[in-house]
């Protein structure tokens, strides 16, 4: 028989997670333009609404009326499936990722996730390649040469930090001895990850930041070069789709590095925090604060995505793809290979004093 109680939580967790992350994509571009105002000095959207929270809404409506064209000698079935290629990855990459630990409700125990996969990490790594499909396939369908471009650099760009991601993706698995996120987050309850290892946890954010082609690896949109890149002759609702699918990404982004190395949805000090024996705290109070944590630590990530942005110039392309090659892909592989020999020989606390010694004399010598 199948359980009905369980279809209907699914059915509830999948709107829960396409509904916030499609909201949240909205919000985050709130939030990145009032960051970037406060950088620069200036005031940011404050017309649409109380401190502009209806710009979001008003942004939507200009671009569903903005009309939409069609390049004549595009390949028209994939001009237009390439922006739904491109969304779609970037919200089911969220279906694996714990955003809290169970809570009783209606008389049932219901996980709050949608599922527990035992090769998440992997499942992360093919889902991440997946969008870049749709960037290509775009800039090859426009039948432009800048699009063509774009696309290209998003190909090679994909294909340079998509290993140093992957290896450094390695080291969370390595450390917790398993692929499932939900047993990476529960090996952190004592100690974040990122602790173990921060040089692999810096290079897996900045393989992030150029998956998500955000500045200052923004190359495949340089609107220098290529007027817009590969979503130049986009327009309306299927450029807004484009829009959507990089803010969302980077949302599951930030959700992915703080599960692997931040702990997820545990609280700083979880394990002493479960000490306290008090029914309501243990119960409700506790697990209702998982989902709050794992909110502020994506909204702290993100906070770092829009100060690079704003800090940053664009680097030049070929330092961008040697940066991938020479230096976080093997770096990458020997952080994997250091934590790999710190566990076998159940030294993981002097191997993250060693990597931490190397980060302040590397901070020393840079500043002279």
């Amino acid at each position: 028989m199948i359980d009905t109680g369980l279809l209907i939580e699914w059915l509830v967790k999948s709107l829960v997670i396409v509904l916030s992350m499609t909201a949240g994509f909205a919000y985050v571009t709130l939030y990145e333009r009032r960051l970037i105002a406060k950088f620069q000095i200036r005031i940011g959207p404050n017309r649409a609404g109380t401190q502009g929270l209806l710009q979001p809404i008003a942004d939507a409506v200009k671009l569903i009326f903005k009309e939409e064209f069609t390049p004549t000698k595009a390949d028209k079935i994939i001009f237009f499936l390439a922006p739904i290629i491109t969304v779609i990855p970037a919200l089911v990459i969220t279906a694996v990722i714990p955003w809290g630990s169970k809570i009783n409700l209606f008389g049932r125990e219901i996980n709050l996730y949608l599922t527990d996969l035992n090769v998440a990490v992997l499942y992360l790594s093919a889902v991440t390649s997946i969008s870049v499909y749709g960037i290509t396939l775009a800039g090859w369908s426009s039948n432009n040469k800048y699009a063509t471009l774009g696309g290209l650099r998003a190909t090679a760009q994909m294909i340079s930090y998509e290993i140093a991601m992957g290896f450094s993706m390695l080291v969370p698995v390595v450390l917790a001895g398993s692929m499932s996120l939900v047993q990476i987050v529960n090996a952190q309850r004592d100690v974040w990850f990122a602790f173990y290892n921060p040089i692999a946890a810096i290079i897996l954010f900045l393989s992030v930041l150029a998956e998500t082609n955000r500045a200052p690896f923004d190359m495949p949109e340089a609107e220098q070069e290529l007027t817009a890149g590969y979503h130049t002759e986009y327009s309306g609702m299927k450029f807004a789709l484009f829009f959507m699918a990089e803010y969302i990404k980077m949302i599951a982004v930030s959700m992915i590095f703080a599960t692997l190395f931040l702990g997820g949805y545990l609280l700083p000090f979880q394990a002493q925090l479960e000490q306290i024996q008090v029914p309501v705290w243990q119960n409700v109070i506790l697990p209702l604060l998982g989902p709050v944590a794992l909110f502020t630590k994506v909204i702290l990530l993100l906070f770092v995505f829009v100060w690079l942005r704003s800090t940053l110039p664009r680097i030049r392309y070929d330092r961008l793809m040697a940066f991938g090659w020479k230096v976080t892909f093997p770096v990458a592989l020997l952080m994997v290979l250091v934590t790999a020999t710190g566990v076998l020989l159940n030294a993981t606390i002097a191997v993250a004093v060693l990597l931490w010694l190397v980060i302040i004399v590397g901070a020393l010598v840079s500043r002279r």
